[in-house]
């Protein structure tokens, strides 16, 4: 501990220190005025200064920012997180990272911007869940959409885009819990329950999609925005389709009009959610996204049993996910080698209640867990 005398005389070498370093900035000696502002933080941190040394280090990444090399300026500002991160000063670790993704980007280097700002939006999240929220889900939007960029984190980028729209619109942890207490309904065969609960989280999707374009605005690419969109009418269609299953297992009457209404509804957003998935694929004549694969075939296989479930006969669900996209052979061949895919042949061959016991052998992504339930539930019917 300082008494008085030495805490006045601590804080007055502090503020010498920082005039020099002001003085080498002025000539342009960054690095050498980086080192002075350190040893006044170093002064700061011994005395507990904690907002001072929040205006010491916002200043040094200022003069970093000045550096007219790249290069140095990142390992210099990777150097300074390290030490914050060891003090546990998130608030400051995360305004630092944030100026390490902003020379990032613009040195192109998509995976230290990205993760760069990821971990500056995880710190702020944690160190005030209230105050930051907003800049918290738009840091972890602007992460992804840097990460999407490389080759390398593409995928990570797609699945942070998710989450932070999600988040922007304040339902990530809501949706989840909703989710949870579903299927631990369906666990219980309190299919009324579940169908109502399903059919919330639908919403909180369904309303997400209304913004969605304006928060995309800044994306490196179209196929961003219309992979993010795609990816959330399919979670309107796919929660009303399972909502209606389960009004279907409670064998009420009284929920035939309900059931209907999703199933079309459904259709619809199915149909739009493949048109979308075909028009960024056709684009592509090899080396496929597996996942996107999967998923434009898994929302045909649902829409093939949901027209089935309320007796739609409109369109052949092969016919419209392989139409208009003939010319690329090498898409069509690794559309029919896809699990669902096959699922939809044997719906459209040999019928739907044929069709279930397959279901039992995919994966039924977030439903896997209680496929058992449902579909067995559906048998009885």
């Amino acid at each position: 501990m300082y008494n008085n005398d030495d805490k006045d005389e601590k804080e007055a070498e502090a503020i010498r220190l920082i005039d020099y370093a002001e003085e080498l900035a002025d000539k342009g000696k960054g690095d050498e005025s980086i080192k002075e502002y350190e040893k006044a933080a170093q002064i700061y941190l011994d005395l507990g200064g904690y907002l001072k040394l929040d205006e010491i280090y916002i200043r040094i990444t200022q003069i970093i920012s000045q550096f007219k090399n790249n290069i140095q300026a990142t390992y210099r500002l990777k150097s300074i997180i390290r030490k914050t991160e060891e003090l546990k000063l998130y608030e400051i670790s995360a305004k630092l990272l944030i100026q390490l993704g902003n020379i990032s980007f613009r040195m192109r280097d998509w995976e230290t911007a990205g993760e760069s700002w990821k971990n500056a939006s995880d710190y702020l999240y944690e160190s005030d869940p209230e105050e930051y929220y907003s800049l918290s889900s738009i840091l972890l939007l602007e992460a992804g959409q840097a990460l999407e960029r490389s080759h390398i984190t593409k995928d990570k980028g797609k699945r942070l885009i998710l989450k932070a729209v999600m988040k922007i619109n304040e339902f990530d942890e809501l949706y989840q819990e909703e989710e949870k207490r579903a299927r631990i309904l369906i666990v219980n065969k309190e299919f009324e329950a579940a169908a109502e609960k399903f059919y919330t989280i639908s919403t909180y999707f369904k309303k997400s999609l209304a913004n969605l374009d304006d928060l995309l605005k800044g994306a490196e690419s179209k196929d961003t925005t219309l992979n993010t969109k795609a990816r959330f009418i399919h979670f309107v269609a796919e929660y009303q389709t399972v909502s209606a299953i389960c009004l279907i297992t409670t064998k009420k009457a009284e929920f035939k009009e309900r059931i209907e209404k999703l199933g079309n509804d459904s259709i619809e957003l199915f149909k739009e959610s493949i048109l979308l998935l075909k028009d960024y694929l056709f684009k592509i004549k090899k080396d496929f996204d597996r996942e996107i694969i999967l998923r434009v075939t898994f929302d045909t296989m649902l829409l093939a049993i949901i027209q089935r479930i309320v007796g739609s006969k409109e369109i052949k669900c092969r016919d419209y996910l392989l139409g208009g996209i003939e010319e690329n052979k090498a898409l069509i061949k690794r559309l029919k080698k896809s699990p669902y895919y096959k699922i939809v042949e044997k719906i459209e061959i040999a019928g739907l209640t044929d069709a279930l016991n397959d279901l039992l052998l995919i994966n039924l992504g977030h439903f896997e867990n209680i496929k058992n339930i449902l579909i067995s539930s559906f048998q009885q019917n």
